[in-house]
């Protein structure tokens, strides 16, 4: 029989913690405080692991690979749910993925540009994980394992699913003449500041030396030094060295190519090895080309292909603005 309560006694109270209803002299559930202890005691274990697995696949030379964007944030989902077994998986392993990225930049020695461009990766792959082992049980929750693994193979030993060699471009009709476009490139650079915010997330040129466009001529562009949110980091110089491989220009138009001789900006993010430009009059102006050639050196290929691939063709649209007055058209 349900036992009633003396009406002279207070009633009884909500328990905060969304437990049963407490009255005076009641204890609070000690079930759920052990469930608290353990899901925090989840949450820094999969803290630890991540820090150590980054350790490790940065010893290994391996901080770029799919092992690393991929294989971290899976390996703090599946921490999380099967040592502390939250109600929702997902949600736990959301909060510990965005700890972890708060701690990544004083602990890991990572900058801004890192992890704005990879957070949403992590995120990705920390709620599909929770959500695929939150939800299914037993061997269905084996069905996603070689899934998993593909995913996070791709650049182990040199795998990828897309080819490494790419190139961005961009292509205007511009007023200059064929002579004023092989002046600008001949003359010592100057970058004006760009309004993608996209391309705001990258270093950007403070300025350069070097003049020609004979074989051999050199530009050498400089950056603002590299600022990492380790703790006691110092700043890092960083320059884009560039020689002219190729030359030719007349007044019918002209072509360049430039081989980069040392880079210690973009070399972070992609492996560049060329950029050509390439013009020649047509009515009313001249076509301009830029051609940015490199190779991808982050994996996953289906995430950073087409994001490295944006930011190069955006590289490419900014200097032919560089080079050239207010453009008439893209092509």
């Amino acid at each position: 029989m349900r036992k009633e309560e003396d009406p002279g006694s207070p009633p009884s109270e909500p328990d905060p913690t969304g437990g049963a209803p407490t009255g005076h002299g009641m204890e609070a559930d000690p079930g759920q405080a052990a469930r608290a202890r353990t899901l925090l005691a989840g949450v820094l274990l999969a803290l630890f692991a991540a820090m150590l697995g980054h350790k490790v696949l940065n010893a290994g030379g391996l901080e770029q690979t799919a092992l690393f964007y991929v294989g971290l944030p899976a390996l703090i989902a599946l921490t999380v749910v099967f040592t502390a077994r939250p109600r929702s998986a997902v949600g736990v392993a959301m909060a510990v993925t965005t700890v972890g990225l708060a701690l990544a930049g004083p602990l890991l020695d990572e900058g801004v540009v890192c992890l704005v461009m990879a957070a949403p990766l992590f995120y990705l792959v920390a709620a599909a994980v929770g959500a695929v082992l939150g939800h299914a049980r037993g061997r269905h929750a084996l069905v996603a394992a070689p899934v998993l693994v593909l995913l996070c193979l791709e650049g182990v030993a040199g795998t990828s699913y897309l080819p490494r060699a790419s190139e961005g471009r961009a292509v205007r009709f511009v007023e200059d003449t064929p002579a004023e476009i092989a002046a600008a490139l001949a003359a010592e650079p100057v970058y004006p500041a760009q309004d993608s915010w996209f391309l705001g997330l990258l270093p950007q040129p403070t300025g350069a030396e070097g003049t020609g466009l004979d074989v051999g001529d050199r530009r050498e562009v400089r950056f603002p030094a590299r600022r990492s949110l380790g703790l006691g980091a110092e700043p890092t110089p960083r320059s884009l060295v560039l020689e002219v491989a190729r030359g030719r220009a007349d007044d019918s138009g002209g072509l360049v190519v430039f081989t980069v001789v040392s880079d210690t900006t973009l070399a972070r993010w992609l492996d560049l090895r060329e950029a050509e430009v390439a013009w020649e009059a047509v009515d009313g102006g001249t076509r301009i080309e830029w051609t940015l050639r490199y190779h991808r050196t982050f994996d996953p290929s289906w995430y950073w292909g087409p994001l490295q691939g944006h930011a190069v063709d955006q590289a490419a649209g900014y200097l032919v603005d560089t080079f050239t007055r207010v453009p008439q058209e893209s092509a």
